[in-house]
Formats: structure tokens, C-alpha cells, sequence
């Protein structure tokens, strides 16, 4: 039922209509995406779009990124306004405003924020001097990040931040994991001197899961496996995987794999099951990180409701002042991306 009204607004809106999914969402969704990919693949992709309405199949911040790179013509809508992220609520931006002003005592500090995260604090990284990344381009976003002050706030995500910074050459006595209670007051500035990398203590509630002696015990009965994980896990499970990279990189990485080849894949359950189906002449299993619950409110059901009522009144909404910001900081990275 949900299919069929799904397909009748697509042909009757035609090119006018663009259906973006990030690759967590279910097959039920990514069966009507017009462009499916990872976080850095579908912001890019937002400036390119003539369509005039855009429905994006994702969390929330996701769609307000969106929001803010779509022209003025055009109108984003996300089927479950409710759907959020836990790692980006774990850095409200009024708090990394506090703590970005209490370790600027210690020298420049250069934000640099995971795309996982509000478009307030984006606006606040380029207010800042910094910029946001994705899984795929951090390491590339932190050179530039460190070459513009005398230390990174990487945020919000401790995993990806450790994981970037030991493929940057960053010495583990250089990086500080914030004690961001007490709004800040706990950190200890004279600490900091040292420290080229400034660690927020957020996490991944998917890839959190994700342990060392799971793998362990992996290895010792499966010893010919392959295991390729998303960066968001614990520095311990990817120093154990056979590689670790963005989604883009775990489905390549699972493509290039011999034929037969046994693969244990680290991120959300609902990508490792397609790829699953995709090669089937591989034998491919979940490493135990699940489905996240939050891109799973995504649902046919409301992503019809959603499609059949593409009204101003219902499209996604962001705080005006915060756009110029915002859109300087994702376009930085563009940019830097993109080599220009």
C-alpha cells in the first residue's frame, strides 16, 4: 500500500521531486531513493539538485545541513522531524560555545566538528575559524584544522577523533579527552599547553557496541575472516580490524574482497544486510553493532504521509541567523575536499 502511494507522487512530481537516503536507512526506503550514500555524498550533492523538493531519508541534522545548502527556491522535508542523533545531542551548542571559550585561554583553538551535529554548532566552528568533516574526509579536515591554530576542538565524537588523529601521526600524549562537566569549569587550562588535539567525549550509540573481545573471539574462531569497521568504534576495535573507513569505504573494501571471502562488517546493521544481499558470493555477517533506532523512524509509512503533503508549512525549518555560518563551514569542506 505504501509502496504504490510512494510511486504515484514520484511520477506525478517526476524531476521535480529528489528522494536522498543515507545508507542506513532499510531497503523499504532506499528502494524510492533517487541518491543513496553516506554523509559527505549527500551534502555535496544538495547544491547540485534541481529538483524543488527535496526529502531526505536521515536523521535530523542531516536534513537541516540540507536545509542549509538548498537554494531559495527549493524546499527539503524529512519524513520523521523526531528522528535525531545521540551522538550530535551530546554537544548542545550553547555548551560548545562555553568550552570553546574557556580552552581558547590556552592559544587559538580550531573547532572542527563531525558532521554529526547541530547546525548550531556548526554555525559556531566557522564563527570560530574552523569547519565540519565527515568520517570519509577527517583527516584531511584535521591537517587543515591544525594548520590554522595552535590546537583542534574535535567534536562531537571521541572514537572518530583518536582514530583520526593516530592516521595524522598525532602522538597520544598530544590529545586531551575533555572533562566537559561543570560547563567546563573541571578543565585544568594549564594541561592543555601541550596538546594539539582537544577531544569532546561523545560516542556513536551503534558503533559504541562494538568490542574488542568480541573480535577476539571472532579471530580465534574464524582465522581466515576479514573485519572492516566504521571508525566511530573504540580506537581498540579498529587497531584489531583488517580496516576501518566510512561507509563509502566499508562497501568498497567488501566489493574488493576475493570471492568467498568470510567478512565481519562493523556499522549499522541496515547496510551490512544489503551488502549481504549484494554479494552474495561472499559470506558476509554483522559484527554486532545493530540498527539505530533513530534512522529507523524513518518508515514507508510516514514517507508517504510526507510525500503526499510537500507544503511549505511542513517543510524544514532553520534558524536564519545561523545559515550564513553554517554554510560557510560545510562549504569550507567542500572545498578543501574537492582540492580547489
Amino acid at each position: 500500500m505504501y509502496y504504490d502511494r510512494i510511486q504515484d507522487v514520484k511520477k506525478k512530481l517526476g524531476s521535480e521531486l529528489a528522494i536522498l537516503a543515507h545508507h542506513y536507512q532499510s531497503d523499504s526506503i532506499v528502494e524510492h531513493a533517487d541518491l543513496v550514500g553516506d554523509s559527505l555524498q549527500l551534502a555535496a550533492a544538495i547544491p547540485e539538485l534541481e529538483a524543488r523538493f527535496i526529502v531526505f531519508c536521515g536523521v535530523d541534522f542531516m536534513a537541516e545541513t540540507a536545509a542549509v545548502l538548498a537554494s531559495s527556491e527549493q524546499l527539503i522535508f524529512s519524513p520523521d522531524p523526531e528522528a535525531t542523533c545521540v551522538m550530535a545531542n551530546m554537544a548542545p551548542d550553547y555548551l560548545v560555545r562555553k568550552i570553546l571559550q574557556r580552552v581558547s585561554v590556552s592559544g587559538k583553538v580550531i573547532p572542527l566538528a563531525y558532521v554529526n551535529s547541530s547546525i548550531g554548532v556548526k554555525a559556531i566552528c566557522a564563527e570560530y575559524g574552523g569547519s565540519v568533516c565527515t568520517s570519509s574526509n577527517a583527516p584531511l579536515m584535521l591537517k587543515w584544522a591544525l594548520a590554522r591554530g595552535d590546537r583542534v576542538l574535535f567534536l562531537p565524537d571521541k572514537n572518530l577523533g583518536q582514530n583520526t588523529a593516530r592516521l595524522s601521526g598525532i602522538n597520544p600524549g598530544e590529545i586531551q579527552i575533555l572533562d566537559i562537566r561543570n560547563k567546563g569549569k573541571n578543565i585544568r587550562i594549564e594541561a592543555l599547553a601541550n596538546k594539539k588535539l582537544l577531544l569532546w567525549p561523545g560516542v556513536c550509540a551503534v558503533h559504541f557496541r562494538l568490542n574488542k573481545d568480541k573480535i577476539m573471539d571472532l579471530r580465534r574462531k574464524n582465522p581466515g575472516a576479514l573485519i572492516v569497521v566504521h571508525p566511530e568504534s573504540d580506537p581498540e576495535v579498529v587497531a584489531m580490524a583488517d580496516e576501518a573507513g566510512s561507509t563509502s569505504r566499508i562497501i568498497s573494501f567488501t566489493r574488493d574482497a576475493p570471492p568467498k571471502s568470510t567478512i565481519f562488517i562493523g556499522t549499522e546493521d541496515n547496510l551490512v544486510m544489503r551488502l549481504k544481499k549484494q554479494y552474495r558470493n561472499k559470506n558476509i555477517f554483522p559484527l554486532g553493532a545493530g540498527y539505530c533506532r533513530n534512522m529507523a523512524k524513518i518508515t514507508p509509512k510516514n514517507l508517504a504521509s510526507c510525500l503526499e503533503n510537500l507544503v511549505p508549512g511542513n517543510a524544514v525549518r532553520v534558524d536564519s541567523n545561523l545559515v550564513p555560518h553554517t554554510r560557510k563551514a560545510v562549504e569550507t569542506m567542500l572545498k578543501v575536499s574537492s582540492g580547489d
